[in-house]
């Protein structure tokens, strides 16, 4: 989520609160959108997230939703998430290259998602995605079938990694014919809740039943190290429950 990006755990850095996006009324005013009419029969989802945890972050629900509707999936992570600790010993970028993506597989397992699942890894360098974004672009723009439906971060997100990935992915749609959705994640952070500054007009919500929900905070709290901060050198958890409370509404919301 916030690979990178030192999110200060004082009330000036807490961001949008929970109840301010839940007054809004233009997230109240968001029509729903069934998953089985976003991805339609016999389209494959792609999902395209720049750092371990993203995928679950912005649309574990659906995730698990998609897996129950059968439809085909595709897992891209761009990045494995080395620079969400910057300067920690405990949590150094070695060992976050590996911890990082063992993270994912578990949260996915708390999805039900099969082991099996199609999964690239890409190894991009994190907070460098925009440094290889035309190479990014080539890797999908070579996988992607018209059929596809390729689920990005939001290419306003505020996050560097984030909006290199949207836009690869906005590139690659363009040339391959597939379908571009796009998910909001650092938004929630620093956004008004009736911010003119996000697409309302393309927002739409997914629907997550309480069993799904519980899904997906089960899968979120395998991120262990995104959970942690490390206090000898000042580092807050990346994701404090404050933020986490924006990411785990009873919904999820894309941009068609």
């Amino acid at each position: 989520m916030n690979d990178g990006f030192v999110v200060s755990d004082d009330a000036q850095g807490r961001g949008t609160a929970l109840h301010a996006w839940q007054a809004s009324e233009k997230l109240a005013a968001v029509a729903a959108i069934s998953t089985d009419l976003l991805v339609p029969f016999a389209h494959r989802a792609v999902i395209v997230a720049p750092h371990p945890d993203d995928e679950v972050l912005g649309c574990g629900g659906l995730l698990s939703q998609l897996h129950q509707l059968q439809r085909d999936l595709l897992l891209v992570s761009v990045t494995d998430g080395t620079a969400s600790h910057p300067g920690s010993s405990n949590w150094s970028a070695q060992r976050l290259a590996i911890e990082r993506p063992q993270e994912s597989v578990q949260a996915l397992a708390r999805l039900d998602l099969p082991a099996d699942l199609d999964w690239q890894r890409l190894g991009i360098s994190d907070t460098a995605v925009a440094e290889q974004e035309a190479d990014l672009t080539r890797f999908l723009t070579d996988r992607l079938q018209t059929t596809d439906v390729v689920f990005s971060t939001w290419r306003g997100d505020g996050h560097g990694d984030h909006e290199a990935v949207g836009r690869a992915c906005a590139a690659a749609c363009l040339q391959s014919g597939a379908r571009l959705v796009e998910v909001p994640i650092w938004a929630w952070h620093w956004a008004e809740p009736d911010d003119q500054r996000l697409p309302w007009e393309r927002a739409r919500k997914v629907l997550l039943d309480p069993a799904t929900l519980q899904r997906k905070r089960d899968a979120v709290g395998a991120f262990v190290s995104q959970l942690q901060g490390d206090p000898t050198v000042g580092l807050a958890p990346i994701l404090p429950d404050w933020a986490l409370q924006r990411l785990l509404q009873p919904f999820e919301l894309v941009f068609i």
